[in-house]
């Protein structure tokens, strides 16, 4: 394979595990493999841990039981090279059906609509890896040429990417299926380059930021928040919109954000650090905008000598139009010159205006609310 295509992948931190003494339950029956040891596998970010295993008997029963994770986690069912993956979340029970000769691919797992597309996704890459395996033996078997070889890798696992994206991560960025996507391999060859390809960074973005927002305190959701971080640094957008320094990545985390105030002056979001910041994307010309600001200066002459502070962007379009309108509002205004085709829209995962977050003064993100009472009761949580 090209190496310049593919990007080989290693997270290295712990994933966090429920201490609160609650279970989950993973059982069922796989048929045909008497005698066969089934394991037990967590996908951690630090490599796969055996959690427990069984020697089938001839009924094929099994039953095992974990402690519930804080925050979705992966595990997986093993038996030789043959392996289902899925998802948990609380103390569901998922229910496993099986077997033995088709393992992998034909079986029926109960439990959540995140483990049904989880299957699918697996069939989706054995699909490929089955197409990629033929392509290379053609090449082995010189019946192919080099470009040919290459253009047609390059066009099959594109278009892959391509459908996994637009079907999984961009449609759900908030869900279990949507981040073990991002983490596919053909080989050892991971599909998606999160720290050099500008696209795959953009999708890394989307789900880190749902993650960061639902489980804050997860270390799966630091860790993909971190990688997403990196992307945007080596990418370097032409535009700067969204720039993060190395020591942003370990001391924050929210994605940068870089833009120009009225006066013209570059207004970074991590230079809020120690304030609550409520983070507002929103457009004067919109039919909400006066009734929204109104709310914020009601809130922002509330607590704004308390240590909470407004960042505001702009989606207008019209550069002057803004100038106008926020010319005498008291909190930090900016525009983001690309408006609704920035890439803000998928690294901070709204589609709609406004839409409000809240950040601790560590600046990390701490919740995303939809009304003003929601908005104040989050800010005295931090207070």
């Amino acid at each position: 394979m090209k190496k310049t295509l593919f990007w080989v992948f290693s997270a290295a931190i712990l994933t966090a595990c429920g201490g609160n003494g609650q279970q989950f339950t993973v059982e069922g029956q796989v048929d045909g493999a008497s005698g066969k040891t089934l394991y037990f596998e967590q996908s951690a970010l630090n490599g796969i841990l055996l959690t427990d295993s069984v020697k089938l008997g001839s009924g094929g029963s099994f039953k095992f039981h974990h402690a519930a994770p804080d925050a979705p986690d992966f595990y997986r069912l093993r038996i030789e090279d043959k392996i289902i993956n899925f998802t948990v979340d609380s103390t569901e029970t998922i229910k496993v059906r099986a077997d033995y000769p088709k393992f992998a691919t034909d079986y029926n797992i109960e439990g959540s609509d995140n483990n049904a597309k989880i299957k699918e996704l697996s069939l989706k890459l054995a699909d490929l890896q089955d197409k990629v395996d033929k392509l290379t033996d053609g090449y082995n078997a010189n019946k192919i040429s080099n470009m040919v070889f290459t253009d047609s890798l390059d066009k099959m696992v594109n278009a892959y990417k391509e459908e996994v994206k637009a079907k999984y991560i961009y449609a759900a960025p908030n869900t279990p299926y949507a981040y073990y996507a991002l983490f596919q391999r053909i080989g050892q060859y991971a599909l998606f380059d999160p720290l050099s390809n500008r696209d795959d960074v953009k999708a890394f973005g989307a789900v880190a930021t749902s993650f960061n927002n639902l489980y804050p305190h997860s270390e799966r959701a630091k860790n993909i928040y971190n990688i997403a971080i990196k992307g945007m640094r080596n990418v370097r957008q032409a535009d700067a919109t969204v720039s993060v320094d190395d020591s942003k990545v370990s001391e924050t985390g929210i994605i940068e954000i870089e833009l120009r105030d009225i006066d013209g002056n570059v207004r970074k979001l991590s230079d809020l650090k120690g304030k609550v910041v409520v983070l507002d994307f929103t457009a004067y010309q919109s039919d909400f905008s006066a009734e929204h600001n109104l709310a914020m200066r009601e809130l922002y002459g509330k607590y704004a000598s308390k240590g909470v502070e407004i960042y505001q962007v702009s989606l207008d379009s019209s550069e002057h139009f803004w100038k106008t309108a926020a010319d005498n509002l008291p909190w930090v205004c900016v525009r983001e010159p690309r408006g609704v085709y920035s890439d803000l829209l998928n690294l901070y995962n709204f589609q709609s205006l406004p839409s409000v977050y809240v950040i601790n003064r560590d600046s990390e993100l701490s919740a995303r609310v939809d009304n003003m009472e929601k908005l104040e009761a989050a800010i005295k949580k931090l207070l």
